[in-house]
């Protein structure tokens, strides 16, 4: 009789926030990839195009360090924007079996 309802709580608290987890890291990594967060950290004081014409060069290099520091600071405000989310659905997924068990004995 409470072999079912046990399996239930093992998947919904033991097995599914592992694999939601990570989803999460696969989908971080997928951001990352996406933005180029890293790639634009790695080549900050890089020329923005790899201009390097005589008189240009560090035109050049203050124009990539300007659009990247504009990007990065892009990236990192959606990359914020999506931690918040994934840490709401997990908070969200760990308290949905408790808000509808509880949900019939509150008084409206």
């Amino acid at each position: 009789m409470w072999k079912l309802p046990v399996l239930i709580l093992k998947f919904w608290y033991f097995e599914a926030p592992v694999l939601l987890f990570g989803y999460f890291l696969n989908l971080n990594k997928s951001f990352f990839n996406a933005f180029s967060l890293p790639l634009m950290v790695k080549t900050f004081f890089k020329p923005w195009k790899n201009e390097y014409r005589e008189g240009l060069v560090r035109f050049s290099i203050m124009m990539g360090i300007a659009f990247k520091t504009l990007f990065i600071a892009v990236d990192l405000v959606l990359f914020s924007l999506l931690l918040l989310f994934e840490i709401t659905f997990f908070v969200g997924f760990l308290i949905f079996p408790l808000v509808i068990f509880y949900l019939p004995f509150i008084k409206l």
